[in-house]
Protein backbone atom coordinates (compact mmCIF):
# COMPACT_ATOMS: atom_id res chain seq x y z
CA UNK A 1 0.00 0.00 0.00
CA UNK A 2 0.68 3.76 -0.65
CA UNK A 3 0.76 4.64 3.32
CA UNK A 4 3.50 1.91 3.52
CA UNK A 5 5.86 2.47 0.68
CA UNK A 6 6.54 6.04 1.70
CA UNK A 7 7.87 4.96 4.78
CA UNK A 8 9.50 1.74 3.92
CA UNK A 9 7.63 -0.17 6.22
CA UNK A 10 5.34 -3.25 6.27
CA UNK A 11 1.41 -3.28 5.46
CA UNK A 12 0.96 -5.09 8.51
CA UNK A 13 3.19 -2.61 10.81
CA UNK A 14 0.52 -0.02 9.33
CA UNK A 15 -2.03 -1.88 10.64
CA UNK A 16 -0.11 -2.45 13.77
CA UNK A 17 -0.03 1.09 14.14
CA UNK A 18 -4.08 1.59 13.34
CA UNK A 19 -4.54 -1.08 15.54
CA UNK A 20 -2.56 0.70 18.55
CA UNK A 21 -4.49 3.88 18.20
CA UNK A 22 -1.31 5.99 17.14
CA UNK A 23 -3.23 6.43 13.65
CA UNK A 24 -7.09 6.61 13.39
CA UNK A 25 -8.92 3.59 12.37
CA UNK A 26 -9.62 3.16 8.73
CA UNK A 27 -12.78 3.04 6.58
CA UNK A 28 -13.15 -0.04 5.09
CA UNK A 29 -14.63 -1.09 1.82
CA UNK A 30 -17.62 -3.32 1.22
CA UNK A 31 -15.12 -6.27 0.31
CA UNK A 32 -13.35 -5.33 3.24
CA UNK A 33 -10.19 -3.75 2.33
CA UNK A 34 -8.78 -0.71 4.48
CA UNK A 35 -9.12 2.65 2.68
CA UNK A 36 -6.33 5.25 3.96
CA UNK A 37 -6.43 8.84 3.60
CA UNK A 38 -4.48 11.68 3.60
CA UNK A 39 -5.04 12.33 7.13
CA UNK A 40 -3.93 8.39 7.76
CA UNK A 41 -1.11 9.27 5.60
CA UNK A 42 -0.56 12.63 8.01
CA UNK A 43 -1.22 10.75 10.73
CA UNK A 44 1.96 8.18 10.07
CA UNK A 45 4.10 10.72 9.39
CA UNK A 46 3.49 12.87 12.37
CA UNK A 47 3.68 9.48 14.55
CA UNK A 48 7.22 8.26 13.36
CA UNK A 49 8.37 11.44 13.73
CA UNK A 50 7.77 11.72 17.23
CA UNK A 51 9.08 8.48 17.63
CA UNK A 52 12.47 9.65 16.24
CA UNK A 53 12.15 13.06 18.47
CA UNK A 54 10.71 11.57 21.37
CA UNK A 55 11.06 8.01 21.84
CA UNK A 56 8.44 5.15 21.25
CA UNK A 57 6.92 5.84 24.65
CA UNK A 58 6.12 9.65 24.55
CA UNK A 59 5.76 9.57 20.78
CA UNK A 60 2.46 6.60 21.31
CA UNK A 61 1.30 8.30 24.13
CA UNK A 62 1.00 12.24 22.10
CA UNK A 63 -0.07 10.37 19.05
CA UNK A 64 -2.77 8.88 20.52
CA UNK A 65 -3.92 11.47 22.58
CA UNK A 66 -3.94 13.32 19.23
CA UNK A 67 -6.07 10.96 17.77
CA UNK A 68 -8.65 10.30 20.29
CA UNK A 69 -8.89 14.58 19.63
CA UNK A 70 -6.93 14.95 23.43
CA UNK A 71 -5.23 18.24 22.30
CA UNK A 72 -4.19 19.66 26.01
CA UNK A 73 -2.98 15.77 26.64
CA UNK A 74 -0.94 15.63 23.48
CA UNK A 75 0.95 19.05 24.41
CA UNK A 76 1.72 18.26 27.64
CA UNK A 77 3.51 15.08 26.56
CA UNK A 78 5.21 17.86 24.57
CA UNK A 79 5.76 19.95 26.89
CA UNK A 80 6.84 16.84 29.39
CA UNK A 81 9.36 15.94 26.76
CA UNK A 82 10.98 19.23 25.81
CA UNK A 83 11.35 20.00 29.80
CA UNK A 84 13.19 17.22 30.12
CA UNK A 85 15.50 18.26 26.88
CA UNK A 86 15.78 21.52 28.52
CA UNK A 87 16.92 19.07 32.11
CA UNK A 88 19.51 17.03 30.21
CA UNK A 89 21.17 20.40 28.55
CA UNK A 90 21.57 22.00 32.10
CA UNK A 91 23.23 18.68 33.58
CA UNK A 92 25.79 18.93 30.53
CA UNK A 93 26.05 22.48 31.55
CA UNK A 94 27.02 21.58 34.61
CA UNK A 95 29.40 19.20 33.63
CA UNK A 96 31.30 21.55 31.83
CA UNK A 97 31.44 24.25 34.12
CA UNK A 98 32.97 21.50 36.75
CA UNK A 99 34.89 19.44 34.37
CA UNK A 100 38.37 21.43 35.71
CA UNK A 101 36.88 19.75 39.49
CA UNK A 102 35.86 16.44 37.82
CA UNK A 103 39.71 15.97 35.94
CA UNK A 104 42.18 17.26 39.00
CA UNK A 105 43.88 15.05 41.06
CA UNK A 106 41.65 13.81 43.79
CA UNK A 107 41.98 16.19 47.14
CA UNK A 108 44.46 14.79 49.68
CA UNK A 109 43.14 13.25 52.30
CA UNK A 110 45.17 13.00 55.74
CA UNK A 111 47.86 10.53 55.68
CA UNK A 112 46.83 7.40 57.19
CA UNK A 113 43.36 7.71 57.24
CA UNK A 114 40.13 8.45 55.59
CA UNK A 115 37.88 11.75 56.57
CA UNK A 116 34.97 10.73 58.79
CA UNK A 117 31.81 12.51 57.77
CA UNK A 118 32.31 15.48 60.28
CA UNK A 119 35.57 16.19 59.34
CA UNK A 120 34.55 16.43 55.45
CA UNK A 121 31.77 18.68 56.12
CA UNK A 122 34.17 20.47 58.25
CA UNK A 123 35.96 21.11 55.04
CA UNK A 124 33.38 21.90 53.00
CA UNK A 125 31.84 24.04 55.63
CA UNK A 126 28.46 22.53 55.71
CA UNK A 127 26.87 20.70 58.16
CA UNK A 128 27.36 16.40 58.47
CA UNK A 129 23.32 16.38 57.91
CA UNK A 130 23.60 18.52 54.46
CA UNK A 131 26.02 15.41 53.49
CA UNK A 132 23.80 12.26 54.76
CA UNK A 133 21.08 14.14 52.28
CA UNK A 134 23.51 14.48 49.70
CA UNK A 135 24.13 10.37 50.41
CA UNK A 136 20.24 10.29 50.22
CA UNK A 137 20.18 11.97 46.55
CA UNK A 138 22.55 9.60 44.99
CA UNK A 139 25.30 12.27 45.42
CA UNK A 140 27.91 10.72 47.46
CA UNK A 141 28.45 6.71 48.50
CA UNK A 142 30.94 6.81 50.93
CA UNK A 143 32.17 3.42 51.84
CA UNK A 144 31.35 1.97 55.84
CA UNK A 145 33.53 1.06 58.27
CA UNK A 146 32.82 -2.31 59.89
CA UNK A 147 31.60 -3.06 62.69
CA UNK A 148 30.45 0.72 63.67
CA UNK A 149 29.01 1.62 60.25
CA UNK A 150 30.12 4.78 60.21
CA UNK A 151 31.14 6.62 57.03
CA UNK A 152 34.53 7.03 55.57
CA UNK A 153 35.23 9.42 52.48
CA UNK A 154 38.18 8.57 50.57
CA UNK A 155 40.18 10.76 48.08
CA UNK A 156 37.20 10.19 44.99
CA UNK A 157 34.66 10.90 47.51
CA UNK A 158 36.13 13.94 49.07
CA UNK A 159 36.14 15.08 45.35
CA UNK A 160 33.02 14.45 44.46
CA UNK A 161 31.60 16.62 47.61
CA UNK A 162 33.38 19.21 46.31
CA UNK A 163 31.64 19.03 42.98
CA UNK A 164 28.41 18.67 44.99
CA UNK A 165 29.45 21.90 46.82
CA UNK A 166 30.24 23.63 43.90
CA UNK A 167 27.33 22.89 41.61
CA UNK A 168 24.85 23.79 45.00
CA UNK A 169 26.27 27.39 45.12
CA UNK A 170 25.15 27.69 41.44
CA UNK A 171 22.21 26.41 42.63
CA UNK A 172 21.81 23.57 40.62
CA UNK A 173 19.50 20.98 42.26
CA UNK A 174 20.19 17.82 44.20
CA UNK A 175 18.55 15.87 41.36
CA UNK A 176 20.81 17.53 38.86
CA UNK A 177 23.94 16.80 40.26
CA UNK A 178 23.11 13.00 41.22
CA UNK A 179 22.51 12.62 37.53
CA UNK A 180 26.28 14.48 36.95
CA UNK A 181 27.90 11.64 39.08
CA UNK A 182 25.94 9.01 37.63
CA UNK A 183 27.65 10.29 33.89
CA UNK A 184 30.95 10.43 35.47
CA UNK A 185 30.93 6.87 37.58
CA UNK A 186 29.04 5.49 33.68
CA UNK A 187 31.44 7.23 31.80
CA UNK A 188 34.26 4.90 33.69
CA UNK A 189 35.55 8.53 35.33
CA UNK A 190 35.92 12.03 34.82
CA UNK A 191 38.73 11.14 31.84
CA UNK A 192 36.44 9.78 29.62
CA UNK A 193 33.77 12.15 30.58
CA UNK A 194 35.35 15.35 29.53
CA UNK A 195 36.43 13.58 26.27
CA UNK A 196 32.71 12.76 25.87
CA UNK A 197 31.07 16.54 26.27
CA UNK A 198 30.79 17.28 22.44
CA UNK A 199 29.47 14.10 21.37
CA UNK A 200 26.82 14.43 24.15
CA UNK A 201 26.09 18.41 23.11
CA UNK A 202 25.41 17.16 19.77
CA UNK A 203 22.90 14.50 20.64
CA UNK A 204 21.30 17.07 22.19
CA UNK A 205 20.95 19.30 19.32
CA UNK A 206 20.13 16.12 17.32
CA UNK A 207 16.84 15.31 19.66
CA UNK A 208 15.89 19.16 19.93
CA UNK A 209 16.20 19.65 16.03
CA UNK A 210 13.97 15.73 15.68
CA UNK A 211 11.58 17.70 17.63
CA UNK A 212 11.53 20.43 15.76
CA UNK A 213 10.19 18.05 12.82
CA UNK A 214 7.96 16.34 14.78
CA UNK A 215 6.16 19.47 15.76
CA UNK A 216 5.40 19.88 12.21
CA UNK A 217 4.53 16.67 11.22
CA UNK A 218 1.94 16.42 14.09
CA UNK A 219 0.60 20.05 13.35
CA UNK A 220 0.20 19.17 9.49
CA UNK A 221 -2.20 16.16 11.02
CA UNK A 222 -3.91 18.28 13.36
CA UNK A 223 -4.68 20.57 10.65
CA UNK A 224 -6.22 17.51 8.73
CA UNK A 225 -8.67 17.13 11.66
CA UNK A 226 -10.01 20.47 11.86
CA UNK A 227 -13.85 20.76 10.62
CA UNK A 228 -13.47 22.79 7.24
CA UNK A 229 -15.25 25.94 6.59
CA UNK A 230 -18.51 25.81 4.85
Amino acid sequence: MDLAREHAISSQAVRNYERDGVIPAARRTPSGYRAYTEVHAAALRAYLALVAAHGYATGGEIMRAAVRGDLDAALRAVDASHAQLLRDRETLDAVETTIGVLTAAPTPTPPGRLLAVGDLAHRLGVTPATLRKWERAGVLSPARDHPSGQRQYGPEDVRDAELAHLLRRGGYLLDHIATVMRQVRAADGPGPLAASLHTWRQRLATRGHAMLVAAGHLASYLATTEPRSP
